[in-house]
Order: structure tokens, then sequence, then C-alpha cells
């Protein structure tokens, strides 16, 4: 009897960590749509992918890209320069796209009986916030305190969705080669304060199928 192949969205698939969740869920075999508002720009080619150009903060555009889907990946965040963000705030990207947006694929899953979210947060946010290292902390309410704030909201979010979520909690992120398994903590333990983002796109499509980190925040760091 043929497998039946599970079919993920990722929405916010042409950042960082999105574009290399997209290129592990194909490698694995998953059938993937890619949502961003330039998906078609996307770097990949594969027969069980599909790119579909939509904003997450319309929820017309996000609840038609979750019909039929059995789980979805959250990877969204501003990739505009921190400082200008800071000072003139973004320009091409709502501040509060991740708690937003996020909220708007919550309730497209209710609407279409989709369980499986994984949303890729940050370390020093919820349940890790007292555990950032100084210097983080500065940076963080230096420099990233706006997309912080909205981080914060985004994971409140996520807990008082009633789906099957899982938040994965990196710690720096780096395009470094690496794409062993990271370092995982429910605890908020760190071995080091970066991690690639090929490690942390492991994880995510990880999250996708197994049980063992439903319902928890889930710091990773480089192993």
């Amino acid at each position: 009897m043929e497998t039946v192949r599970q079919r993920v969205l990722v929405v916010g698939a042409t950042g960082g960590s999105g574009r290399e969740a997209v290129r592990q869920l194909l490698k694995q075999g998953y059938i993937v749509t890619a949502f961003s508002r330039h998906a078609d720009r996307l770097d990949l080619e594969d027969a069980n992918l599909r790119t579909v150009n939509g904003d997450v903060m319309h929820i017309g555009d996000i609840d038609a890209a979750v019909a039929g889907q059995d789980a979805v990946v959250v990877t969204l965040g501003i990739s505009e320069n921190p400082v200008r963000v800071r000072l003139r705030g973004s320009a091409t990207t709502p501040i509060d796209v991740r708690s937003v947006g996020t909220a708007n694929v919550i309730a497209a899953m209710r609407a279409h009986g989709v369980r499986r979210l994984v949303v890729q947060s940050s370390y020093g946010v919820g349940e890790t916030r007292s555990k950032l290292p100084l210097v983080e902390r500065l940076v963080f309410k230096l420099l990233l305190k706006p997309q912080i704030e909205d981080t914060e909201r985004q994971e409140r979010v996520v807990r008082d969705s009633g789906l099957d979520w899982v938040i994965a909690q990196p710690v720096n992120l780096t395009n470094a080669a690496e794409n062993g398994a990271a370092f995982l903590s429910v605890d908020g333990v760190t071995r080091r304060m970066k991690v690639s983002r090929r490690s942390v796109a492991r994880f995510l499509v990880e999250a996708v199928h197994a049980p063992d980190y439903v319902g928890r925040a889930v710091a990773l760091s480089a192993a």
C-alpha cells in the first residue's frame, strides 16, 4: 500500500530559516506549499513544491493556503537591518507581522481542521526570558525591542491557540554549513549562543510529525 505523504505549509518560506525548512521537508518526501509575498522567487525546484504568493496579514490569502494541509510551519520575521527598523521602523514589513500573521494562520487552521503548528520564535522570549545572557539582553532592549515585544505576543497567541503546537526558540542564527542536530532543551539550557539555520530547520521538520515536543517551547543551540 502506498504511504500517504503529509502536506506541509511553510509560512515565511523565502526567509533564511523558511527556505531551509522547505528544502529539508522536500528532501524527506513531504508535499510542500511555500507561502510568502514573493514565494515565486524561491530558488528551489521540485515536483512536490508549490509556491504561493500571498500576504500573511491578509486572512483571505493565508486561509486559502492552509486549506488541505496537514501541518503548518511558521518562520515569520523582519529581514531588514535592525538598526534601521529601530530608528525608522520597517519599510516593507509590518512590525507586528509575527503576532498578527501567526494569529491569522491559527484562525485559518481552526477553520480547516489543521492541528499541527510549528512556530519559530526566539531564545530569550517567554519561558527563556530570564535565561538570556546580559549582552543579548541589552541587544534585545536597545536594538530589537519592537521585534521582541511582537515575538512575545506571538508566543502568547500560539500557547492560547488550542492546537498541537511546538515553539522553537533558537539562539543567534548563523548561515553556517553545519546541518547536524541542534542541542535541544525544554528547560532553556544552551551550549553555545549560536546555531545554524540548517540545524534549526532540521528540528522544525522533526516537529512536524514527532509527538515529543507538542505543547512545549524548545531551546535550540549548537551541539
